[in-house]
């Protein structure tokens, strides 16, 4: 098991490697050239910039009963569907439940965007999402560790 980090727009990044040192799970965090990450803990991967190039590398490097943080949609709908656990920076679970929903909501903002409507814009990050995607990352963790058992 290993943690992947979508890690171009990812704050709490050292939440994340807070929760893996403590368990012993490396990390891999991919960025694109435009971002300067340096990481003690994780292993730092740069891609090329280009159209979905951290998330076409993430998918590809991905494999099942590893740990996604991505904040895309795609992205986790394509981990999920290689039967890896994914989770957005602010500590939501995405699973086969929810995923469906978000990418229809998403695919109905961007139809409104298109036509000149106002979208909300995403809420500021606050010290209860830190609490929940450390909490949560455990949460898989442990979950995971339990399907080894």
């Amino acid at each position: 098991m290993k943690i992947i980090v979508d890690a171009d727009a990812c704050p709490g990044r050292e939440i994340i490697e807070k929760a893996a040192k403590d368990n012993a799970i490396s990390v891999i965090m991919f960025t694109d050239i435009n971002h300067n990450i340096i990481s003690d803990y994780s292993e730092v991967r740069i891609v090329d910039k280009g159209f979905q190039s951290v998330d076409m590398k993430i998918a590809n490097e991905s494999k099942q009963g590893d740990i996604i943080v991505t904040q895309d949609y795609g992205v986790a709908a394509m981990v999920l569907g290689k039967k890896c656990y994914a989770i957005s920076p602010k500590g939501y679970i995405y699973d086969n439940e929810n995923i469906d929903r978000l990418l229809f909501e998403r695919h109905l903002s961007a139809k409104a965007r298109r036509v000149g409507k106002k979208t909300s814009n995403p809420k500021k990050r606050t010290e209860e999402d830190d609490k929940r995607l450390y909490r949560n990352i455990l949460k898989l963790i442990e979950k995971r560790s339990n399907e080894d058992n």
